[in-house]
């Protein structure tokens, strides 16, 4: 693989967003918003790389949720998501299960999104991949 362009046009990670959910009112997990950091919008199937690590521990692919206009999809399907677009405006949510969800306070998130832009060829069978990762610290108050 190409090392992946990165240009800083958003936060990826959005600032007061962080938040613990819950289910039957019992903590179930959190959940942030990001925005794809990049001049326009792509569909879900290009997104190559989904990662994310919370207080220096990395959270299983299967915990985690992608929503987009009310829509849930687990990490697995993106790649098949050719019809599902996501506006540079317009943010996503990332749920994650996590039974307790997380104590009141700062916690370091390290998201990681590589996509790849599909009319950006570098190859017979590769695309420019384009990294919209950021780490930030957010804080969670009940």
């Amino acid at each position: 693989m190409a090392i992946a362009m990165k240009l800083k046009f958003v936060d990826v990670i959005q600032d007061g967003t962080f938040k613990n959910t819950y289910v039957n009112g019992k903590k179930s997990g959190y959940k942030f918003d990001i925005r794809l950091s990049y001049y326009r919008g792509h569909f879900l199937s290009v997104i190559d790389t989904l990662e994310l690590t919370v207080d220096g521990e990395k959270v299983k692919k299967e915990d985690i949720t992608f929503c987009l206009r009310e829509k849930e999809f687990g990490l697995s399907q993106l790649h098949d998501l050719v019809s599902e677009f996501w506006p540079i405006i317009e943010p996503a949510t990332i749920k994650v299960f996590k039974q307790g969800g997380l104590p009141e306070g700062a916690h370091e998130i390290d998201f990681k999104l590589v996509f790849h832009s599909p009319y950006m060829p570098i190859s017979d069978t590769e695309y420019m991949p384009w990294d919209s990762s950021e780490k930030k610290t957010l804080t969670i108050a009940e």
